[in-house]
């Protein structure tokens, strides 16, 4: 097997069980801010369900950009995708936002902007450190 694919799986079955955590944690406040919330065992196993897979993905798909054949745009296509696609089938599984375009078209451009903001403070952060660590070798 792929060394990358292991490394995917491996990532993501180190934090899959985050996602789990993170929707009991969300649920939890729900029911203590809105008064008679109530939830199915349907609801509540899919959304367990989703989140896991959504956190697998989401750990998995780092290793993207650490496939040194890659050019950055190519590994930030990937990872992009991978994580958008991850999120939006999560969201509207679990009906946290409903299918209509207008809804659809918004959320793709906050996810965007906020994955590029993101993505951008990371990628010149570590490459300020790494100019300095050069220097340091220097």
């Amino acid at each position: 097997m792929n060394k990358y694919m292991k490394s995917f799986l491996h990532r993501g079955l180190i934090f899959a069980g985050f996602g789990p955590i993170v929707v009991a944690i969300i649920y939890m406040i729900l029911e203590k801010s809105i008064p008679d919330f109530s939830l199915s065992g349907t609801q509540i196993f899919l959304a367990v369900i989703s989140t896991y897979i959504l956190a697998f993905l989401q750990a998995g798909a780092s290793v993207f950009n650490q496939i040194e054949n890659w050019s950055v745009a190519k590994s930030l296509f990937c990872h992009f995708i991978t994580i958008y696609s991850a999120y939006t089938l999560c969201y509207l599984l679990n009906n946290w936002i409903p299918f209509k375009p207008q809804i659809l078209i918004i959320f793709t451009l906050i996810f965007a902007v906020l994955y590029f903001i993101i993505w951008a403070m990371v990628y010149f952060s570590i490459k300020a450190a790494s100019k300095k660590m050069n220097k340091k070798l220097s």
